[in-house]
């Protein structure tokens, strides 16, 4: 479910999980099952990965309202335009209906934790995107205080770049780049402090705004192992790379095949896509406190 395009819906743009459709003055979200990885599209669907993802970022953007203004209108399909009722079985649980705005062109990222390209960088440089942190940190150091580090919005099938701030301050202007950065450290400070509680580290999340007349909206994803690195708290320790319950799993499982992240794109197998599933599942559970209801 949820692969398949719309196609009485006027498609305006189908991004590497989502598929979204113009309705007007509203845009209609679709998370559909796929998943990628190193910004390329695996051919092999995750069950259930679209209601997962829709489920997580309607808690979130409910949570973190009093924060920011958001983009989501309602999940609930009886709620949304008569268009859209030949597709409700399609759409039940992985749908948003949504406001629309002029997205913001860089994404906004908050890391916690010193891993990824992060690390790399500072292994490099002892910097990341122009910050300097303290000497002597592993990979995976708890930082002392979260640094904001945005980056490009490349095309899909093209990598995403680290940019400083003032680089970020160039393409949408001082105001809203200090916004965007004081709102984004704001939802994590918070959703860390909650995630910890049960039993969760967001080592790092990135953040999508849009540009509307009456100011800056949270768009796109919230919080979701897609747009998150989450990690299990118990056994966590600085210098090794910890159990993970995002896609860190499928980019392991695919580093380990040598594969140069060009086409052809490699299938996961059956036992690699159950284990995936199961920790989208266990991120929701934990999340939304013990409820996996989709």
């Amino acid at each position: 479910m949820g692969q398949e395009l719309l196609t009485g819906l006027p498609l305006l743009k189908q991004g590497k999980v989502r598929d979204i459709y113009d309705l007007g003055d509203h845009l209609l979200m679709v998370a559909s099952d796929r998943i990628s990885c190193f910004d390329v599209v695996l051919p092999t669907r995750i069950p259930d990965k679209g209601k997962i993802l829709t489920a997580l970022s309607a808690y979130w953007f409910h949570v973190m309202s009093d924060l920011c203004r958001h983009h989501l209108v309602t999940t609930e399909v009886g709620h949304f335009p008569d268009a859209c009722r030949p597709y409700r079985d399609k759409l039940e649980g992985r749908s948003m209906l949504v406001k629309k705005t002029a997205p913001a062109p860089v994404e906004c990222v908050v890391r916690g934790y010193l891993f990824g390209s992060a690390w790399k960088e500072y292994r490099e440089s002892g910097r990341v995107c122009g910050i300097p942190l303290s000497k002597g940190l592993v990979e995976a150091s708890r930082l002392e205080k979260p640094i904001f580090t945005p980056s490009t919005k490349a095309p899909v099938g093209e990598h995403d770049e680290n940019i400083t701030f003032d680089e970020m301050v160039e393409r949408v202007g001082r105001k809203q780049a200090e916004q965007m950065r004081e709102i984004s450290i704001a939802i994590y400070l918070r959703a860390r402090k909650m995630a910890e509680a049960r039993g969760i580290i967001i080592a790092d999340t990135k953040f999508e705004f849009g540009l509307a007349t009456q100011g800056i909206l949270l768009i796109d994803e919230l919080l979701t192992p897609d747009s998150s690195r989450f990690w299990l708290a118990e056994g966590y320790q600085a210098g090794k790379a910890p159990e993970s319950f995002d896609k860190q799993y499928v980019r392991d499982y695919l580093l380990g095949l040598h594969w140069d992240t060009r086409p052809p794109v490699p299938s996961l197998p059956p036992e690699v896509v159950h284990k995936t599933q199961e920790k989208y599942v266990e991120a929701l559970r934990r999340l939304k406190n013990n409820s996996t209801h989709l």
